[in-house]
């Protein structure tokens, strides 16, 4: 099925997969393997043509494997992460978009430049995890980090201090669950029932109708996509996945406008229509996603008014910790994790929002093969409102088959949740010698 979010629809993906080669003090080298999706036209939307944009963004990850490879530093994962993304990213993008300016793709925004960077991320830590030969997620203490979180993270005035003398483990959980809630994403073209179908729906043997996943997965948490310029169409989404749900057994219900808001009496004239018209789903609906403009700076809207009503989580606007302070300013209440902004940026980020009361939730990019592994492993170990949205199942399922028969539980939900308990191992526990995967010739190699 396509992907319908905001302005555009995805019916194809890329990936970008990077294996990083890095050498301790004592002459150990081990590689370490990051992924992510070049997920185009959530990063990057807008009017102009999708196939400049895809190749503008693997322009950047040809560059940034020179510039990984030209980096100087000495030190953990999370501590060099944090100097790339401060020291040498912002210029990499200044330059990359210098050039792009003068083509079809325009200017490639910040939360673009990320995701490429992401995969570079994610291969750093994994590799960190494999040198010291633990789960990278039991390195992130004083042991083995050069400096406190209070050296990069400046609180508000009423939690001065609250960083002094800690370390990113201080804020994960001690004992991560090793199943997790999985949230089933509906999509603005998904088809609720059988009057919607078209006729020209795949044949691939996995579910089309919204009722056809319920019951295949055991599915208790839905989150709804909703276009943010037609309230009369997001009401009736909202009731309609309400009523299929109820009928299912579903739980929880998320409600995300993906940016096309632009006043907040938007939202809460459809929350207070719920409430009024249908409470049930009104009390069951668990928080709002990012119904306002990516570019919180620009757009620096009082959202109090909505979160008096509901949680609202940050998504798109979430690139760093810095946002993140703002949006809490602004009255948003929660934080919409992703390892596509880093591994690193997405850790400072929990950080910061634990220490100021903010709830957090682990948002999917459609993260298939290895992007699913680090992705679920940064929920159970942040703790969310509840388990993590996965929805590759839904849209590529076949696209993990190699990973799927190493780890069924995390490419298959069953009972509504997903499965850790196969990742194990230093680094991310990818097991990636069992996984028979055949990779493409790189695009670049130094």
């Amino acid at each position: 099925m396509p992907l319908k979010f905001g302005h555009e629809s995805l019916t194809e993906v890329t990936c970008v997969r990077v294996r990083l080669r890095v050498t301790d003090l004592r002459g150990v080298t081990v590689d370490g393997w990051g992924e992510t999706p070049l997920s185009v036209q959530w990063s990057w939307p807008g009017g102009r043509p999708f196939a400049p944009r895809l190749e503008a963004m693997i322009e950047c990850c040809r560059r940034l494997a020179r510039a990984w490879v030209d980096f100087p530093g000495e030190g953990h994962a999370f501590d060099l992460g944090h100097e790339f993304l401060e020291g040498v990213l912002p210029g990499l993008w200044s330059d990359l978009n210098r050039t792009l300016s003068q083509t079809d793709a325009g200017a490639m925004p910040w939360l673009a430049v990320l995701i490429c960077n992401s995969a570079f991320d994610l291969a750093l830590h994994d590799a960190c995890g494999r040198l010291l030969n633990r789960p990278i997620y039991g390195t992130y203490t004083q042991e083995f980090l050069k400096r406190d979180l209070s050296e990069i993270l400046i609180p508000n005035a009423d939690q001065a201090g609250s960083f002094q003398g800690k370390f990113p483990a201080d804020f994960l959980q001690p004992q991560p669950s090793p199943t997790l809630a999985a949230w089933h994403l509906i999509g603005g073209l998904d088809p609720l029932d059988e009057g919607e179908l078209s006729g020209n729906e795949p044949t691939d043997g996995h579910p089309v109708l919204l009722a056809d996943w319920i019951r295949r997965d055991g599915l208790t948490c839905l989150k709804v996509k909703l276009r943010g310029n037609d309230a009369a169409w997001d009401y009736d989404r909202m009731v309609q996945v309400g009523r299929i749900g109820r009928a299912g057994g579903v739980e929880h219900y998320s409600a995300d406008f993906n940016c096309t808001v632009r006043d907040p009496a938007y939202v809460c004239e459809i929350l207070d229509h719920l409430e009024r018209d249908e409470p049930e789903l009104f009390s069951s609906l668990l928080y709002v996603e990012q119904p306002f403009p990516y570019e919180l700076v620009e757009h620096p809207i009082d959202v109090r008014a909505v979160s008096r009503r509901k949680p609202l989580f940050l998504d798109e606007s979430a690139h760093d910790w810095r946002l993140v302070r703002l949006g809490l300013e602004l009255g948003w209440t929660g934080v919409a994790l992703k390892t596509c902004k880093t591994q690193t940026g997405a850790l400072l980020s929990a950080c910061w929002a634990r220490a100021h009361g903010m709830q957090l939730m682990v948002q999917d990019l459609t993260n298939p093969m290895l992007a699913q592994i680090s992705h679920c492993l940064l929920a159970a170990h942040v703790g969310t409102i509840r388990g993590v949205e996965t929805n590759a199942m839904q849209f590529y399922p076949s696209a993990s088959e190699p990973e799927a028969v190493v780890h069924p539980g995390l490419y298959r939900r069953q009972a509504g949740r997903v499965d850790l308990g196969t990742i194990s191992g230093p680094g991310f526990g990818y097991r990636l010698e069992e996984i028979c995967r055949a990779l493409p010739p790189p695009i670049v190699e130094f």
